[in-house]
């Protein structure tokens, strides 16, 4: 349980543990009740937790880094402009922050070459 909670939410593990053919300690069929008590009594941290410890960061923490609305968010996401992940069985989501925009680069000339940027009366 504790590996497939490092990539899979609460019910996403009950499925997974359901489909191998295992059961609870109770002879039960897991499900999202039943992983949360795993987690709470051997002390494992959820997806999301884990997500956050790894960088990621709360649609709240990143309107406010990048001073935007949680609309703006939300088309940067479906824009592909910000990258998230579901970090719960709620629909949640983390996201990473975008990498900042490189600066355009200043044109190159050959060597020994001037560059002109403006002649008399403006014509180059």
């Amino acid at each position: 349980i504790d590996t497939l909670l490092d990539e899979y939410t609460d019910a996403q593990v009950a499925h997974i543990l359901n489909e191998r053919g295992a059961s609870t300690g109770a002879g039960a069929t897991f499900d999202p009740d039943s992983i949360r008590w795993v987690r709470f009594s051997a002390r494992l941290k959820s997806l999301k937790e884990r997500l956050l410890e790894a960088g990621m960061l709360t649609g709240k923490q990143v309107c406010a880094q990048l001073g935007m609305s949680r609309n703006t968010l939300r088309r940067w996401r479906a824009e592909g402009r910000i990258q998230a992940r579901i970090c719960n069985d709620n629909g949640e989501c983390l996201y990473w922050l975008p990498e900042p925009a490189t600066p355009p680069t200043t044109p190159t000339t050959p060597m020994n070459v001037p560059l002109v940027t403006s002649a008399a009366g403006g014509a180059v």
